[in-house]
């Protein structure tokens, strides 16, 4: 009898604690989807967060960017108007050494030859025949006039300076004596020059009735060299 109740006995127990690791198992199996879960949950709150503090980051950046251009653009913009400026006060620089003649140009203009008349009636005076210094300044006075940026006399570059006498056959430019014909030479846009010359009444006419022998062409290459002061 005492061995059937101590089977009895040990089975109670083994049913007992079978009954609790099967609750304990089960207990443990509920549990762990939960966990999962929570770990799940964890896991996606934390990588949400680090995307919306990245985003931020990445917000703060993309307006420092901006605000770095806005300045560059700014710069650069500052940078051309000095550019400009100084390219403006080159050119300016560069023109005012033409019109003075301190500086050799190239360009299209025209040529103007005047030559004293090829045929001198034997009873008339001969001056009258002749270019002077007055038919040359007319021509220079509507040449500047016309808007022509370099002139020369026989390739003698003229400045605001220059002059212009009569020294008996001869014409004095400069100091530099030029005997007939004289070709002037201007640089400046050939059409408007031309035009001006010949306008009716004007200077071409005047020179044509005072004897004077005139040729007048159109220039693509004219080469001005600087005025030398002696």
């Amino acid at each position: 009898m005492k061995i059937k109740g101590y089977y009895a006995l040990l089975s109670l127990v083994c049913l007992v604690l079978g009954f609790m690791i099967s609750y304990s198992y089960a207990l443990t199996a509920k549990r762990e989807p939960q966990q999962q879960r929570d770990k799940q949950w964890d896991r996606e709150y934390e990588l949400r967060s680090g995307l919306i503090r990245q985003e931020k980051a990445n917000a703060a950046l993309e307006k420092k960017v901006a605000d770095l251009q806005k300045k560059v653009r700014a710069e650069e913009k500052k940078l051309g108007d000095q550019q400009k400026q100084f390219s403006d006060a080159v050119k300016e620089v560069e023109e005012l050494r033409m019109y003075l003649g301190r500086a050799k140009v190239k360009g299209a203009g025209i040529e103007l030859t005047l030559a004293d008349a090829t045929k001198i009636p034997g009873d008339k005076n001969i001056n009258n025949y002749l270019v002077h210094d007055g038919h040359i300044q007319m021509v220079l006075n509507e040449l500047y006039a016309s808007g022509a940026n370099a002139i020369a006399i026989n390739g003698q570059r003229l400045t605001a300076h220059s002059f212009v006498t009569c020294i008996g056959p001869v014409v004095n430019v400069n100091g530099t004596e030029h005997p007939a014909p004289f070709i002037i030479t201007a640089m400046g846009n050939s059409d408007v020059l031309s035009k001006a010359l010949n306008i009716k009444g004007g200077v071409i006419d005047r020179l044509l009735r005072d004897n004077i022998s005139v040729k007048l062409q159109t220039k693509s290459d004219l080469t001005f060299e600087r005025y030398y002061e002696k």
